[in-house]
């Protein structure tokens, strides 16, 4: 008769079997980035995150003042949708058709100059604050922070970041299987210790990773727009002139300016070659 396995050998076990199946999971779940062709994660169905970013636009833009000046909100949808139909001509041409039924795509200038901020959701919803345009200050500028938003959403920068999301709580629930059988303090110290973790070894280099993806994407996206890439270096200069004092880049989201700025004049080359076309 074999001896009874005692807990702590279960849990070790059923944290290797779920270690084992989060690993298979990924490796299904992958989607590819298009242009840094990088694999990404992908856990949840697009169209169900199309879905949830409807609901969401739906309630920013009731409860926020659109702006009134026909003259910018026409700028920012004549930008928006340069940049909207270059990045559905790259996914034709990349094989990656299949994408764009999920994108539906609105621009909205939402009138706030306290903020200098853009976005865009999973699935194509855009909003652009007026606090932006000072930085931006022509057309040009505009493309910039539009490619570079537009580009998130190609990427499926959002549903990797919920994905990984999920990851970091599934790997949290077999750490604690797997210390379940010491005390309730070494517990929460590992726990704290796996959360510190997660966030600057997983979460937050994720999220400089997607950023300066976007600044890459976005470059070729606004070329191909017939926006000179070029302009993303005095944009981002503008922007970084105001940005006051940063964190460690290692404990930030976004990289550092110095370390953007240089990426992105090594990504204009590759960029000017589908502006010179347009």
């Amino acid at each position: 008769m074999e001896p009874k396995m005692n807990m702590y050998a279960k849990s070790k076990i059923s944290a290797r079997i779920l270690s084992a199946l989060l690993v298979s999971y990924f490796l299904i779940a992958c989607a590819q980035v298009p242009i840094t062709n990088r694999q990404s994660l992908s856990l949840l169905p697009e169209s169900q995150l199309a879905s949830m970013s409807l609901q969401e636009y739906g309630k920013v833009l009731n409860q926020s003042k659109l702006s009134s000046s026909q003259q910018q909100v026409e700028m920012v949808r004549r930008v928006g949708f340069k940049i909207a139909k270059a990045a559905e001509a790259f996914l034709k041409e990349a094989g990656m058709q299949s994408e764009i039924k999920n994108l539906n795509w609105e621009f909205n200038l939402i009138e706030d100059d306290k903020q200098a901020n853009a976005w865009v959701m999973p699935g194509g919803k855009a909003a652009v604050y007026t606090g932006i345009l000072k930085y931006t200050q022509n057309e040009t500028g505009l493309a910039v922070v539009l490619g570079h938003e537009v580009a998130h959403a190609i990427a499926r920068h959002g549903n990797e970041r919920m994905s990984q999301g999920l990851m970091a709580q599934m790997g949290g629930a077999a750490l604690s299987a797997a210390l379940s059988q010491n005390s309730p303090a070494t517990q929460n110290l590992f726990m704290q210790a796996y959360g510190a973790g997660a966030t600057v070894g997983l979460l937050l280099p994720y999220s400089r990773l997607h950023e300066s993806e976007a600044d890459r994407i976005g470059l070729t996206l606004m070329a191909r727009a017939g926006y000179d890439p070029r302009e993303a270096v005095p944009f981002w200069q503008r922007m970084n002139e105001q940005g006051g004092r940063r964190p460690p880049e290692f404990l930030s989201t976004h990289p550092a300016p110095e370390s953007r700025i240089a990426n992105i004049k090594r990504y204009i080359p590759e960029a000017l070659v589908y502006y010179k076309k347009a």
